[in-house]
Order: structure tokens, then C-alpha cells, then sequence
């Protein structure tokens, strides 16, 4: 708390030493030397702006303070007199205008960026005004001054708007440019999130497929146990059965793993992406992942159809696999091209790419549970959801997936038919995973 407090002076200090040393550099735009436009009040009006969490009367106390203190300094030095009281009288007035203007600003403090800045700069060049109109009349008070012409008066309004919009345009652009940046940081973590989000999706559509995997050794693990025994082999039957038991274990952990990242989702919140933001999403990710790997690539899109759907994360994580595939099957560089268009009811997605192609062979198995043609230096082989999984998300929405290719020519394509009611909201896949708790 009390570097907190600390801190506060030391700004307040901060903000009226820069008013203070601004205001004694100053411009007369017009002819005499009644108006001089100094610039610690554009400083001023900058600080009040952008440190709101300050308290304006403390900041126009503090700052008429000192900038009455430093003129003061001036007139003695200007004037070779050095009467204490008469350089108060001289230059009380200048303080009390940043008094007034701070009064005047603190009664919106809270509400400034509601305003438009026409309208913003409407009232600060009317708190302007007042607040030089109320330092002219306590100078005439005080040094008892004569009274200002009406051109004066049209003078002293134009520089109030002149500084005030002025002000107000440098601010604006500023608070534009902080937004832009931080839209791009808030847009770098959606897409962070999103890809994470694709990459769990695939995960746990993986291991359910698994879980009903390991259900079903687990029953036919116990009904070979119970034939075993009926046969008189109890010795076989007890082994079998530990399996069983040891598997039905495996189970459970499986079930906990899932139950832990259907967490992650929130089945309750709805939010609908458009297809042209998941393809821009495919694209980016991509070709980030390409440049990893020290590729050439060029990944066009052609969209004939755009929408808004919850199911983004599906989708995302079929297309992000089927392209992260083709980057794959390039060597060094290469194209590759995401279509979609809207055909009888349906969403087609076409992604093509000028890779090695696959053979006729690899052709009739390559949508088979485990296959796959990725190993590593040592040979172990990837751990990608694989094309089996891809089926299956694309089928859990009554859809289809073909595949054309070709070794000699080269290059496949991938044809992926989705229907449209099943991606619109309200559309309900047949797997949804989303839903599922084990």
C-alpha cells in the first residue's frame, strides 16, 4: 500500500513539473500579448486523458501550484523584483485555471471513453473556455484589468477548440493504436486456443474410440474366463480373468483421462465461428507449421460458401489434419489448395495438393484404424488421429470422405461432403463427444 501511495505522488509530482516547465513555452497566434497559448496546457489535457486512475482535483491543485510557482520565477526574473506577494497577484490567475479545468474534467473521469470524439472534444473545448474565462476574471479582480472586445472573446474560443481537438485527435489516435494492438494479441491466443481446442477435439474422439475398444476386450476377456472354467481349465480361466480385471483397470484410468479433458469444453457456452475464419485459421496454422519444417508453401483457399457454425472445432480439426497431411507428402515445396462450395444441401470440401501421391495399394486402406505412413529416425510411427479418425468425425455428422490420387501424375485430392443442417446450429452430430461422460 504504500508503494502504492508512494507511486501516486510521485506521478501527481511528475505531471504537474511537466505542466509547469510546458507552460512557459508559448505561441502568440495572434496580434498583442493578451493571448499566449502555452503548451502545459495540451500537456495537461494529455496526462488528465490517459491516467484516469488519478484524482483530477489533486492533479489541478498540484499543477496550478507549480506553474504559478515557475511564473512567478519568471516575472521576478523579467521584472528585477523580487516582491513575494506581487508575483503571487501576477500569477495567481494561471494556477487557478488548472484548477478549474481539472473541476471541470473530473465530472465525466469515469465516462470519457463513452464519449465520440467530436463530442469529446466539444466539452473539453468548452471546459477550456470557462476555465481561461475564469482566470481573465480573477485577473481583472486582481490586477484589475479591463474588460476584453468581442473579437477577443472569438479568439479566446477558437484557440480553446484548436488546442482542445487537437488534443483529443492525438489521444484518439493513440487509444486506436493500443486497441489494434491489443485486438492482434486477443486474436494470436483465439487462434492458440482454437488450434489447442482442434488438437483436443481429435484427441478425445481417439480415445473414445479406444475406450469402446478396451470395453469390448473387457467382456470378451470375461466370457472367454467363463468358457475356460466350464471346460475345467480354471488355471487358464484365472489368468484370463486378471487380464480382464487389469484391463477393465486400464479402463477406468481412460474414463478419468476423458472425464478430465471433456472439461476443457463448456457445453453450456455457444460460440459460433464463421467458415471463412476456420479456413483463415487452416491457412495460418499451416503455413506456420510448413515453415517448421523448412517448406516452401503455397495454400490457397477458394470459398463459394460462408456460414456460421458451433461445430467449428470439428471441422477445424478435420481440414487442419487433411493440410498438415499434404505438407507432409511434399518434399520441399509445393500447393495446396482448400475449396468449399455448397452443393445439394451439403458443404463439399475439396483439398488438393502436388504431393507424391499415394499408391493404389495404401488407396484401399489408408481410411484402416492405425494406418499410417509417418515413422520417425527411429522407427516408431506418428501419433496423429490419423485418416481412420478423420472418417470417423466426418461420419459422426452423416457425411462422406473420398480420396483421388495417383503415384505417376502425382498430387491427391480429398473429397469431404458434410451436410449442411448437421453444421448449423442446432445440427447434432451422431458422436458427440462433447456430451460424452463416460
Amino acid at each position: 500500500m504504500n508503494t502504492i501511495i508512494k507511486n501516486e505522488r510521485f506521478q501527481l509530482i511528475a505531471i504537474a513539473m511537466a505542466t509547469a516547465i510546458g507552460a512557459q513555452f508559448k505561441i502568440n497566434p495572434f496580434s498583442g500579448d493578451f493571448f499566449r497559448i502555452g503548451l502545459g496546457v495540451s500537456i495537461f489535457l494529455c496526462f488528465l486523458l490517459f491516467m484516469r486512475h488519478l484524482p483530477y482535483l489533486t492533479i489541478g491543485l498540484m499543477s496550478g501550484l507549480f506553474s504559478m510557482v515557475f511564473q512567478a520565477g519568471e516575472w521576478m526574473i523579467a521584472t528585477n523584483s523580487f516582491s513575494v506577494m506581487e508575483s503571487i497577484q501576477n500569477n495567481l490567475a494561471a494556477g487557478i485555471y488548472y484548477v478549474v479545468f481539472a473541476l471541470g474534467m473530473s465530472g465525466f473521469q469515469k465516462r470519457i471513453n463513452e464519449y465520440h470524439p467530436l463530442v469529446l472534444g466539444a466539452i473539453v473545448s468548452a471546459i477550456d473556455f470557462a476555465s481561461n474565462v475564469t482566470e481573465l476574471f480573477v485577473r481583472g479582480m486582481i490586477l484589475d484589468t479591463h474588460a476584453f472586445h468581442l473579437n477577443e472573446w472569438f479568439q479566446l474560443i477558437a484557440i480553446a477548440i484548436v488546442r482542445s481537438y487537437f488534443v483529443i485527435g492525438l489521444y484518439s489516435s493513440i487509444s486506436i493504436s493500443q486497441m489494434r494492438f491489443l485486438h492482434a494479441e486477443q486474436q494470436k491466443r483465439m487462434e492458440q486456443m482454437i488450434n489447442i481446442g482442434a488438437g483436443l477435439y481429435g484427441e478425445v474422439f481417439y480415445l473414445r474410440k479406444s475406450m469402446e475398444t478396451i470395453e469390448s476386450i473387457t467382456v470378451n476377456s470375461f466370457n472367454l474366463s467363463r468358457k475356460l472354467k466350464e471346460e475345467n481349465l480354471g488355471g487358464y480361466s484365472g489368468q484370463v480373468l486378471e487380464v480382464a480385471q487389469q484391463i477393465h483397470e486400464v479402463k477406468k484410468d481412460s474414463q478419468r483421462i476423458l472425464a478430465g479433458l471433456l472439461e476443457l469444453y463448456d457445453s453450456e457456452i455457444v460460440v459460433d465461428l464463421s467458415l471463412s475464419e476456420i479456413l483463415d485459421f487452416v491457412v495460418k496454422g499451416n503455413q506456420k507449421y510448413s515453415e517448421m519444417l523448412s517448406k516452401k508453401m503455397v495454400i490457397e483457399v477458394e470459398a463459394d460458401v460462408n456460414f456460421f457454425t458451433p461445430h467449428y472445432i470439428p471441422i477445424l480439426t478435420v481440414l487442419n489434419n487433411l493440410v498438415s497431411n499434404a505438407v507432409e507428402a511434399i518434399e520441399k515445396s509445393g500447393m495446396i489448395r482448400v475449396e468449399a462450395a455448397e452443393k445439394e444441401n451439403e458443404i463439399l470440401f475439396v483439398v488438393t495438393d502436388s504431393g507424391i501421391g499415394i499408391s493404389e495399394k495404401d488407396k484401399k486402406i489408408i481410411f484402416e484404424p492405425g494406418f499410417t505412413t509417418k515413422f520417425n529416425i527411429e522407427g516408431i510411427a506418428a501419433t496423429g488421429i490419423g485418416l481412420s479418425h478423420v472418417r470417423d468425425i466426418v461420419h459422426s455428422f452423416g457425411g462422406g470422405i473420398e480420396v483421388e490420387s495417383s503415384m505417376k501424375a502425382g498430387g491427391t485430392r480429398f473429397f469431404i461432403r458434410l451436410p449442411i443442417t448437421a453444421l448449423q446450429k442446432g445440427g447434432e452430430a451422431n458422436v458427440d463427444i462433447f456430451r460424452y461422460r463416460g
